[in-house]
């Protein structure tokens, strides 16, 4: 059972939410730039939150399935077609043997998903299934995929109850020309000029051509680094803002360096992380700094919103008997 792949779309990649038992081997984390979006895939196929995905940028690509599957699209909002017919993102979808799912260009947001109920069986590398294209590394074959590759997916396929009802309400992407982004403080952030702070907070910066799943570079007025100590390289985190000598700053995402030189200014809180992945070359972001308190709180109620949504699901799932329990348990001993 599995998927062929017939158009491979644009950097085309496996994914899961990333290498971080590699840190400290010097391997970039890589992992799905829009956690969010990846992990409500995986909970509308009944995954786990981890199990790995496909990521495509700017336009996805097209499948043809060998085998029954449940399946979910999520992320930057396309118009998918199951069989030349348009089907809705951010539910559970049946497919057939056979079935071929085009899911073609973004019309909203850079990143999009596509979950398969019971994941895609690649091999762990360093406790994930994330592809580090840098080093060609885990994922499929290290690499993006390409027309004719063959993912292996789980076989018989997984029953799961009710699949018409798992469905997300997602409001749509941040269209607007200026984002908002909250940020904490960074390990720098003492060290930069008073007026440079206001610059940080008070300006425009510009998602630049040149961003990727390492970074997003911005494009506005330079910041000051003139009286910021040189620093030795220290580790790099998801979301630090780096400013380097230029004055034009580096938001690091998924494919970051695992150590920077690079003084960093503010750190995106986690749950913005997503809605940064997803702009577009041309949107302008602004940034609000926060306290640490207010990220931390802002991310438990992300994480309280994704548990209802388990739960809303697993009620789907049919109630066992304790006595069907313990005849299921004697078949294995």
């Amino acid at each position: 059972m599995g998927i062929r792949v017939t158009q491979p779309g644009l950097l085309t990649t496996v994914q899961d939410l990333g290498r971080t038992k590699g840190l400290a081997q010097g391997f970039s984390p890589s992992g799905v730039m829009d956690q969010w979006s990846a992990i409500q895939g995986n909970l509308l196929v009944n995954n786990v939150e981890n199990e790995a995905v496909l990521e495509y940028s700017i336009l996805g690509p097209t499948v043809t399935f060998s085998k029954p599957a449940v399946i979910a699209v999520t992320g930057g909002v396309v118009n998918a077609k199951l069989n030349g017919a348009q089907i809705h993102e951010n539910q559970a979808i049946e497919v057939n043997s056979e079935d071929v799912l085009e899911i073609g260009p973004l019309t909203q947001g850079r990143y999009g998903y596509l979950a398969v109920s019971g994941g895609l069986q690649v091999d762990s590398i360093l406790a994930s299934k994330a592809t580090s294209l840098r080093y060609g590394l885990g994922g499929f074959k290290g690499r993006a995929l390409k027309t004719g590759d063959f993912l292996a997916t789980v076989e018989p396929k997984p029953v799961i109850a009710e699949p018409e009802k798992r469905k997300i309400a997602v409001s749509s992407h941040d269209t607007d020309q200026t984002v908002l982004i909250r940020v904490t403080e960074g390990p720098q952030f003492a060290q930069f000029e008073a007026e440079t702070i206001t610059a940080f907070t008070n300006q425009q910066f510009k998602i630049s051509k040149n961003a990727d799943r390492m970074g997003l570079r911005l494009e506005g007025q330079p910041l000051s680094v003139a009286n910021v100590p040189e620093m030795l390289s220290e580790a790099t985190v998801a979301g630090g803002i780096q400013v380097p000598k230029n004055g034009q700053p580096i938001v690091l995402m998924a494919d970051r360096q695992t150590t920077g030189g690079y003084p960093v200014i503010g750190v995106v809180a986690s749950v913005d992380l997503p809605t940064i992945a997803q702009l577009v070359p041309g949107q302008v972001v602004r940034f609000k700094m926060i306290s640490l308190t207010q990220s931390q709180q802002a991310l438990a109620d992300q994480k309280a919103q994704l548990k209802q949504i388990k739960q809303t699901f697993d009620a789907l799932n049919p109630k066992v008997s304790r006595k069907t329990a313990t005849k299921i348990i004697r078949l294995f001993r």
